[in-house]
């Protein structure tokens, strides 16, 4: 069976739940996932999804258009179940999708609306009413590889993983960071830190290199979800790599400004303890504050 998934990666972390739920009614198939490439690189054999196909395929590009040169059955026609939350406000997708296959074809809302957390909207949007707690098979499980690859990048550090303290200090959105420069003060203020940069940090990095703060830069999604699963505590903004750490089984601390938590804060998954500072103002909430959280992880 395949889901077809369009979004980001706090977007793919939240609809994990229902991912692990539609692999229990499809007891007897193999769940495939189509998403951005690396998404689905991601979730491929650390999840219940195992076989990943990127939403860029020509297949899919063809229910969108009138050339007839790409044959989107045959990917499609493999399928004896398609979920689709891509789209589904577009009838003539909705139409070709089930013209691409003779199996059963469902259509759901990306991001849905209704009270409580995103996660839950995804559940009641497949028919799940009556899932309260994430199940224990919704988290994203390192691989060995994954967690050779981050013992080796930890190792560039000289220090304990243990004791490491993980900070994540981008978003999708300027408006949801805590000023970097209150990360460099924190991790100023504890001990065995690291701070993972991505390729949209490139403009804060040199805040952290004038603080002499240990830095790891260009880590792939898998390796940044091992490390998070190792250490001992991470912080970070309301961010899709919190939420990746969240559901790798990383514990740690997630400051939010503008967005509500109630909806949007990372599940605590695996065991995972998450632990959540909302300031309207971010700029207003103090280093120490956010240290005296983080060291509680620690100890």
């Amino acid at each position: 069976m395949l889901v077809i998934f369009p979004g980001a990666l706090g977007d793919l972390m939240c609809l994990m739940p229902a991912l692990a739920a539609i692999a229990r009614r499809h007891a007897e198939a193999s769940v495939e996932l189509m998403a951005r490439f690396e998404l689905a690189r991601l979730a491929a054999g650390r999840s219940v999804v195992a076989r990943g196909h990127s939403i860029d395929a020509l297949e899919v590009g063809a229910l969108f258009s009138d050339d007839a040169s790409v044959d989107a059955r045959r990917f499609f026609g493999d399928f004896d179940s398609v979920y689709s939350f891509f789209a589904s406000d577009d009838s003539r997708y909705r139409a070709r999708l089930a013209a691409a296959t003779d199996g059963e074809v469902s259509f759901h809302p990306f991001r849905p609306g209704g009270d409580g957390h995103v996660s839950d909207g995804y559940l009641r949007a497949i028919g799940i009413e009556d899932e309260v707690a994430p199940p224990v098979d919704a988290w994203l499980e390192p691989t060995a590889d994954d967690i050779a690859a981050a013992a080796r990048a930890i190792a560039q550090l000289k220090c304990d993983s243990s004791k490491l303290v993980v900070i994540f200090p981008g978003s999708g959105s300027p408006a949801k960071n805590w000023p970097a420069e209150k990360f460099a003060a924190l991790a100023s203020m504890l001990s065995n830190v690291v701070v993972i940069l991505g390729a949209a940090e490139v403009s804060i990095e040199p805040v952290f290199r004038e603080a002499g703060v240990a830095m790891l830069k260009d880590l792939d999604l898998p390796t940044v979800a091992a490390i998070a699963r190792v250490a001992a505590a991470f912080v970070g903004n309301d961010s899709g790599v919190s939420h990746l750490a969240a559901a790798a089984g990383g514990s740690g601390v997630v400051i939010f400004g503008p967005t509500e938590p109630a909806r949007w804060r990372p599940k605590a998954l695996g065991g995972a303890r998450i632990e959540i500072l909302r300031r309207e103002r971010l700029d207003s909430l103090e280093t120490s504050e956010v240290a005296g959280v983080v060291s509680k992880f620690v100890a």
